[in-house]
C-alpha cells in the first residue's frame, strides 16, 4: 500500500514533515513503521501556501525518481512553507505487469480543478470494474484521464458527485462527494459479482480543506488474491491524526504543541510521523474526517461512513 500524508495548518517548513521526524515522509519510501514492504513508483506533492501569489494554485513535485534519493525535492522542502499539504509515496506489486510513469503519480489534479486526490490502497479486479464505472463519471472527467490507475478512477467519480467539479467547496460537500462515490463503488462492485478486500483509503485537499476516508471493502474476504497473500494488519488499514500548533522538535520529540482543544493545524496520514504515537490518534475504519478553516484555525470532524 502507498503511503499519504496531508497538513493543513500554520505555515510549515516542508522539511519538517517530509525529512526531520524519525518516521519521515520520506523514509517511508524504504523504512515505514506500520509497513513491511517498499514504495518504488516514485512521489508526488502538493503543497499551498495562502501567503503566495494566486494562493489556489500549489506547488507540484512528482517524479518517478525515489523521493529519498531525490535531490530536488530536498533543496524544495529546505525553502518551501505551506500552510497545506498533500503527499504522496507510491507503492506497486513487486511484477513486471506494473506500469511506472508520471501519469500515474499521485497526487491527481484535473487542470482547472481545485480539488485533488491521493489514494492509500487498491479495487480489486479493476479492470472488470473499469467499463461498468465510465457511465458514472461526467464525459468531461472521463476525458480528461490520462493514466492507468484505478487511483485516477476513483478522482473522477468522486469530481462527478459534485455539482461543479470545477467550482470551491466546502469540506462537508467533499465528504458527502467521497461517500457519494464510495457508494457508486459499492453498486457497481455488486453488479460485475466483486466482494473481494479492497482498501480505499482516500486523501483530498484544495489548500483550504482536507478530508480522509479510512474504508475498506470486503474485509476478511481475499478470494483470488492468491494463496501466499498475506493481508495488512488493520493498524496499516487506518488513518491517523494529530492536531495541536507549531510542529517540530519540542524538548527531543517531534510532535505538536499546544492542547488540541486550541489547535491551529493538524496533520493526517497513513501511518505517524514519529515512532512514538501517544500523540496520534486512528481514525476508525468506515470513518471519514474532515477538516475546515473555521476563523483561520482548521476543526476536524469526524463521521461514520454509510456505503454499504
Amino acid at each position: 500500500m502507498c503511503r499519504v500524508l496531508a497538513y493543513l495548518g500554520e505555515p510549515i517548513l516542508l522539511e519538517d514533515l517530509l525529512y526531520k521526524p524519525d518516521v519521515s515522509f520520506v523514509n517511508q519510501t524504504h523504512q515505514a513503521a506500520l509497513l513491511h514492504r517498499l514504495n518504488l513508483a516514485g512521489s508526488g506533492l502538493l503543497a499551498w501556501d495562502a501567503r503566495s501569489e494566486a494562493p489556489e494554485l500549489p506547488y507540484v513535485h512528482r517524479t518517478t525518481q525515489l523521493a529519498i534519493y531525490d535531490r530536488n525535492l530536498l533543496a524544495l522542502s529546505k525553502k518551501v512553507r505551506a500552510t497545506c499539504l498533500l503527499a504522496h509515496l507510491r507503492g506497486v506489486a513487486y511484477d513486471a505487469r506494473s506500469i511506472i510513469n508520471e501519469q500515474n503519480l499521485h497526487p491527481f489534479s484535473f487542470d482547472g480543478v481545485r480539488l485533488a486526490l491521493a489514494h492509500n490502497g487498491q479495487l480489486a479486479r479493476f479492470e472488470e470494474l473499469r467499463a461498468a464505472l465510465l457511465p458514472r463519471l461526467r464525459p468531461e472527467l472521463a476525458r480528461a484521464i490520462r493514466g492507468s490507475t484505478d487511483s485516477e478512477w476513483v478522482y473522477a467519480l468522486v469530481l462527478s458527485q459534485l455539482d461543479d467539479p470545477f467550482g470551491d467547496h466546502s469540506a462537508e460537500e467533499i465528504a458527502r462527494a467521497v461517500e457519494a462515490a464510495l457508494r457508486v463503488l459499492a453498486r457497481v462492485r455488486r453488479s460485475v459479482g466483486i466482494a473481494t478486500f479492497s482498501p480505499m483509503n482516500l486523501f483530498l485537499s484544495d489548500g483550504d480543506d482536507v478530508v480522509a476516508a479510512c474504508f475498506t471493502f470486503d474485509r476478511g474476504r481475499y478470494d483470488g488474491l492468491g494463496d501466499d497473500y498475506h493481508p495488512p494488519d488493520e493498524e496499516v488499514l487506518r488513518i491517523w491524526t494529530t492536531t495541536g500548533h507549531g510542529y517540530g522538535l519540542h524538548d527531543g520529540e517531534w510532535r505538536m504543541s499546544g492542547a488540541e482543544g486550541d489547535a491551529s493545524s493538524c496533520i493526517i496520514a497513513s501511518e505517524p510521523l514519529t515512532r512514538d504515537r501517544s500523540t496520534w490518534r486512528a481514525v476508525p475504519m468506515q470513518h471519514l474526517v474532515y477538516v475546515r478553516r473555521s476563523g483561520g484555525a482548521p476543526t476536524m470532524t469526524t463521521v461514520p461512513l454509510d456505503v454499504e
